[in-house]
């Protein structure tokens, strides 16, 4: 495949190693600098930028209808507005929150783990993520993720970062180089349970999004890593 890589900074850079040792072509490369954005010659996008060059990034592959495969996060107020736009240009997107296949994996242990822990009064539940100093959003999208699926078993008005009442507390630090770590704790008074994740570098992000690329480039419209991973075999 020919691919585009919009954003390049630590992510982006990962991803064009993968890439190549994947034996795909790097036919463009989308920086805050770059002027040409002609996109025509490739067959997909990988998009890692700040969250507020992304709309922008976004609508630009999808007019060319290159599809893109999108883990920037901290703009998903306006997730709605990108699918429509998507469907409407005929075009193609997948978005995750996080690329990790392990990551995945844990978001669908959370999710059973709600459910079953909700049915007990015993434990109070918190979700707990470090990410490095240079991250932007705050809690990570990661994090967010994990509270929604928590929050649609529980009673909980919402999320929080503060301590509120009936709200599912996030405890999110920045720390030093750290790549990513989230856990999801259930304390009661004899008790402690968590469930967590923890990444060890960012290959594991990389992957993922190219492993998606190479999955979504031959498709229409618009998915989510649920899709993928029902369809693969890893």
């Amino acid at each position: 495949m020919n691919i585009a890589i919009i954003g390049y900074g630590q992510m982006g850079k990962e991803i064009e190693k993968i890439s190549i040792s994947r034996h795909h072509v790097i036919g463009k490369i989308i920086d805050l600098n770059t002027q040409n954005k002609d996109l025509s010659d490739c067959d997909v996008a990988i998009l890692f930028t700040t969250p507020d060059s992304a709309i922008q990034n976004i609508k630009l592959c999808l007019d060319y209808k290159v599809p893109v495969v999108c883990g920037t996060t901290g703009w998903l107020e306006k997730y709605d507005y990108i699918t429509d736009y998507c469907k409407r240009k005929d075009a193609t997107f997948l978005f995750s929150p996080n690329f990790s296949i392990g990551v995945n994996l844990f978001f669908k242990l959370n999710s059973f783990f709600a459910e079953k822990m909700s049915k007990s009064k015993n434990f109070n539940v918190s979700v707990h993520e470090k990410h490095h100093l240079k991250k932007i959003d705050n809690p990570s999208g990661t994090a967010i993720k994990i509270a929604e699926d928590i929050l649609s078993n529980y009673s909980f008005s919402g999320w929080s970062l503060k301590d509120e009442k009936n709200m599912l507390k996030i405890y999110s630090d920045r720390v030093g180089n750290e790549k990513g770590f989230h856990e999801v704790l259930y304390e009661s008074e004899h008790d402690s349970i968590s469930i967590s994740h923890n990444a060890k570098s960012r290959k594991g992000f990389a992957l993922g999004a190219v492993l998606c690329a190479e999955w979504i480039f031959d498709k229409k419209g618009v998915f989510t890593m649920d899709d993928f991973l029902n369809n693969i075999n890893f």
